[in-house]
């Protein structure tokens, strides 16, 4: 199943992803993992300081180390679990919602 590259305001961004991403699956596929990966450590980063959490504070809420609440909120991280997730979520008064939503990038077959 192909999938269409991403469009971009900037067309700088847009030139720099057509030349070095767009036309190999493998590095389209890494790309949306980067952007879900930053996506994630800001919406942890967002919840904690909206919740007025200093790092060390959620990180005791939850039984952790501030340094670990630092990695979450790394964009560069990847090993963001369910579990993990809700016990920030609860630790900031909120809950977790899951949601399906469709592919923005998948071609329709002809």
């Amino acid at each position: 199943m192909a999938i269409k590259k991403r469009k971009f305001e900037s067309a700088a961004l847009q030139w720099t992803y057509d030349r070095h991403v767009a036309n190999d699956p493998k590095l389209i596929e890494e790309y949306e993992q980067e952007v879900l990966n930053a996506e994630i450590a800001r919406k942890i980063y967002d919840l904690r300081t909206k919740a007025g959490l200093s790092q060390r504070e959620l990180a005791r809420r939850i039984g952790t180390t501030a340094s670990t609440i630092c990695r979450l909120e790394d964009a560069d991280y990847d090993g963001h679990s369910l579990f993990m997730l809700k016990r920030i979520a609860e630790a900031a008064g909120k809950r977790v919602e899951i949601r399906f939503v469709p592919l923005r990038r998948k071609l329709q077959p002809a």
